[in-house]
């Protein structure tokens, strides 16, 4: 566009516009004869309220509208650029749009000026209806195979916008957009000569755009047929078809998405991506990585291909290029670490990259890649970097340190000694924050570490600037400091805080002092304490004086009170707890404050479930390596196994809320814990079937979730028999049955089924149950569309649902292994079983799948094995009567057999350790 210097002047006071004076200006467009330049300014300004948020009410909307539509007569191609341009974006919210369609065709039609053709599609797309596209088919249709790749991306963009109005009608045009997938046009870019009467193409790249568009378009038509959709990808997808890397990369995501859906499409797919590997284009090579990395099941053959393509990308001397291959490395590093391993040495040389970005991709690639042995000299590269980055590169780095602590606790000395050195460094809160959770990782899981990091921290709150962290710190000493063996060395750091500080943290120092008084044994440290308790009732603060005054009337109770009150070991699970209290005050009901928050249905967990779901969680997060395994040697693992990586808060609460609702099964009380989700069915078939075992006190409960795939087929009174194998021996009976009354095609509905336990949940039934599918079809009138009166009664029986010993197990964490296995031992029983896992490929897929079979929480960093050949894994956990649960598992592989494992396994309460063997066995 060509400007004088007045326009431009002019055109500064565009960004200083209202709506108000925008509509009292639009008198313009009915004067005579039509300014195009001062029309172009005003249009200008419309567009820039619209695409910034504004809206126009529908009276000026429509005014407007039709104002704008009278500029049609005019001849000036700019001018007439902008008015398409507005009137599409008018068309949502102005009335009787449809009256200028008349107007907009004049420019659709074959013979007008090419500059105008595109423009005025898109516009007539957006003023007509369900009732005139039929009107606008042979235009659009002819528009789709246009030779001016312009006029046919325009159409083929406007085709997604009519779908939601006339999908019957859009479908008729695959033939066309099948076309328009398969031509070579190159969609040059478009000089339109504003102020002007040009109307010249001028090209300026091929880009192929029409190829991407029809591509989009096709997968819209043909997503609810799958069989099309895999035609579509293998016809396009052979080498030269397809000439747009944009429209390629398309083909790469749709190609993955069925390989995740349909385990028979999944050879084929993969043979697409891997020959996309070998594209001429960047972008493609690094899409079809991406995707292949991103299969949970991809085995080591097909990712060493893609693995090679991105290495040899990371010597790009373009940033861009280097910077795109080692984004997708470091986040395959997360999940196969050892896949990565083999680029290490291409990660240390762009650790000195010039690009921030790149090294700190770098530098965390080879934190989560790096084996135990290489820890140390990491941290030394580390240490002469940390200098060179902004704060928020040192986060990214210090949370994959953090993931490595809890990796690697045996390399707890070098890291603590690293994180207390960069937190004397200069640095904002962020930063300081994430260092010191770091250290309070190490605390937590890592107890060898907690004397050197609790010193650390005393010497940081001297001098820290930032009262949340200083609060934190002292509540961390409250809780750790008198667990040590010389807690008094603690005291006086917490007391300083109480003279120095402002009110926040002496308050939070007075409660942290009051932890080393109570429960006491030391009569002269509860003196001291109490000593310096008396001291802040004099503070100049309320909230300080009220505490210190709470604290030295606890510390004369009796010991239980004071601990019950001050360490509480048990708490509610604060997800779930926050979640129920958001539904309650958000809740729509109006009588809902009529009746006090209910606390019942909040499940309380222990302070080691706490501690057990926050470490999963954190490695999780950074680094996934809790992969489900695609096939698995146990019954645990392939049917009733529980990933450990879904923490019990996670799944509680997205069960507990739909639960609560149910007025049946409100009373049962709180849920302890709900299985992952089972499939009984293939996804193929006609009724789609999957279940969530939910366990409470007395009673378990089935949930079923069904699906009619049958296409003009209701099903009715919808419920579902589920026998146990031996009823009278499994101890359930079965309480109730909640069935759906109506199931149409793809509409999804739930069956629960409740059984109690006939001894009140004393003990821990497992049984398998056969469950049949009981319905009533019947098939929907095509005339009326409304199933007819007559139907008749089926059943479909599907796969059987296990419950298992590990469905009643809940991970937590301990602080040393060989304590709690010494303490299960000595107050409980011992169970073992050795077996031979021929079908398992490295000692690395039986350790996740055992962790997954036993429900139980690993420890010492034993879920991550180091050696190839032989490992021990270590678990912990409760079950959902509160008894704690070892388990010690020997593992040797041999490329013969395969992995023998012994696992040894130890209960507080009788039976529950034979339970959890039978889960593998």
């Amino acid at each position: 566009m060509s400007f004088s210097k007045k326009d431009e002047d002019v055109d500064s006071s565009i960004l200083k516009v209202d709506r108000v004076s925008v509509f009292q200006e639009a008198r313009l467009f009915n004067t005579s004869p039509i300014s195009p330049r001062r029309c172009r300014i005003l249009l200008t300004k419309i567009a820039l309220l619209l695409f910034t948020g504004e809206k126009f009410p529908t009276n000026e909307a429509t005014s407007l509208f039709f104002g704008i539509s009278k500029l049609f007569q005019n001849k000036d191609a700019s001018l007439r650029q902008m008015v398409y341009l507005i009137i599409k974006e008018l068309a949502n919210t102005a009335e009787d749009v449809i009256m200028v369609t008349s107007s907009i065709m004049k420019d659709t039609a074959v013979g007008s000026d090419v500059v105008y053709r595109a423009n005025a599609i898109r516009s007539l797309c957006r003023v007509i209806d369900a009732t005139t596209v039929q009107a606008i088919e042979r235009l659009i249709k002819t528009a789709i195979v246009d030779k001016t790749p312009s006029v046919s991306s325009a159409a083929l963009v406007s085709s997604y916008h009519l779908l939601p109005i006339a999908r019957d009608v859009v479908r008729r045009w695959q033939s066309e957009t099948q076309e328009a997938a398969s031509s070579s046009k190159s969609s040059g870019g478009l000089s339109f000569g504003f102020g002007s009467s040009s109307s010249s193409l001028a090209p300026v790249g091929s880009s192929y755009m029409t190829q991407y568009h029809a591509i989009g378009l096709l997968y819209q038509m043909r997503s609810h047929d799958r069989m099309a959709l895999v035609k579509m990808v293998q016809q396009l997808g052979a080498p030269g078809v397809v000439k747009s890397p944009v429209a390629t990369i398309m083909l790469v995501r749709l190609a993955a998405k069925l390989a995740a859906e349909d385990p028979s499409l999944r050879n084929p797919m993969v043979q697409l991506l891997d020959g996309w590997l070998r594209h001429k284009s960047d972008m493609v090579n690094f899409e079809a990585a991406k995707a292949i990395c991103e299969m949970t099941d991809a085995s080591d053959a097909e990712v060493q291909h893609a693995v090679q393509v991105m290495q040899i990308n990371l010597s790009s001397p373009r940033a861009i290029t280097k910077f795109a291959a080692i984004r997708i490395l470091h986040a395959f590093a997360s999940t196969r670490p050892d896949a990565v391993r083999i680029c290490n040495q291409d990660f240390e040389t762009l650790i000195s990259n010039s690009n921030r970005s790149i090294a700190t991709f770098a530098i965390t690639a080879l934190l989560k890649t790096g084996s135990e042995s290489s820890v140390d000299r990491l941290m030394k590269q580390i240490s002469s970097f940390m200098a060179e980055i902004s704060d928020e590169f040192k986060v990214t780095i210090i949370e994959a340190i953090r993931t490595l602590c809890l990796k690697f606790p045996s390399k707890q000395s070098g890291m603590l000694a690293f994180l207390s050195g960069v937190l004397r460094d200069e640095g904002g809160y962020e930063f300081k924050r994430s260092v010191v959770e770091s250290m309070f990782d190490l605390i937590k899981f890592v107890p060898e570490s907690r004397e050197d990091a609790l010193a650390h921290l005393c010497e940081f709150i001297e001098d820290c600037e930032f009262t949340k962290l200083a609060v934190r710190i002292l509540h961390l000493l409250g809780l750790e400091g008198p667990k040590t063996s010389h807690p008094t060395k603690y005291i006086r750091y917490i007391y300083n805080r109480v003279v120095l500080e402002n009110a926040v943290v002496r308050a939070a120092a007075v409660t942290a002092l009051a932890k080393f008084g109570v429960g006491q044994k030391d009569p002269e440290v509860k003196r001291s304490v109490r000593v310096l308790l008396s001291r802040c009732l004099d503070d100049t603060d309320d909230e300080v004086r009220d505490r210190a005054a709470l604290n030295l009337r606890l510390m004369d109770e009796d010991d239980e009170t004071a601990n019950r009150f001050i360490k509480n070991d048990s708490m509610f699970s604060l997800p779930v707890f926050e979640h129920q209290l958001v539904m309650y005050v958000t809740a729509d009901d109006k009588a809902t404050f009529g009746k006090p928050f209910d606390v019942e249905n909040i499940p309380v967990v222990t302070r080691e479930q706490a501690d057990a779901e926050d470490r999963t969680k954190k490695l999780t997060h950074a680094t996934p390596t809790l992969r489900a395994p695609s096939t698995g040697p146990t019954k645990g693992a392939a049917k009733g196994g529980v990933d450990v990586a879904a923490s019990v808060s996670a799944a509680a609460q997205k069960y507990a809320e739909q639960l609560t609702r149910i007025p049946e099964i409100r009373p049962f009380g709180a849920l302890l814990k709900s299985s992952s989700v089972i499939e009984l069915t293939e996804s193929e078939t006609e009724y789609v079937v999957s279940a969530v075992k939910h366990i409470f006190k007395e009673y378990i409960v089935l949930q079923f979730d069904i699906k009619n795939t049958l296409p003009d087929t209701v099903l009715e009174n919808v419920s579902m028999v589920a026998s146990p194998s031996d009823e009278e021996e499994a101890g359930l009976e079965e309480e109730f049955i909640i069935p759906v009354p109506k199931l149409a095609t793809d509409e999804p509905g739930t069956v629960y089924v409740a059984f109690k336990r006939v001894d009140g949940g004393a003990s821990l039934p497992t049984t398998s149950f056969t469950n049949i599918l009981k319905f009533t079809s019947k098939e929907i009138d095509p005339t009326t569309g409304e199933p007819e009166e007559e139907g008749y009664d089926d059943e479909y029986q599907v796969e059987d649902l296990e419950l298992l010993g590990s469905d009643y197990v809940l991970p937590a964490f301990a602080g040393s292994f060989d304590h709690v296995w010494e303490q299960t031992g000595a107050q409980g029983e011992e169970a073992e079983e050795t077996l031979q896992l021929s079908n398992v490929k490295s000692i690395s897929d039986a350790t996740e799948q055992i962790t997954a079979a036993l429900a139980l929480q690993p420890l010492e960093g034993t879920d991550i094995a180091i050696n190839t050949s032989t490992h021990t894994l270590k678990l912990f956990g409760k079950s959902v009567l509160g008894g704690k649960i070892a388990a010690l598992v020997k593992m040797a592989y041999s490329a013969k057999t395969g992995v023998t494992t012994k696992i040894s396994v130890r209960a507080e309460e009788e039976g529950v350790a034979a339970l959890l063997i039978n889960a593998v066995a």
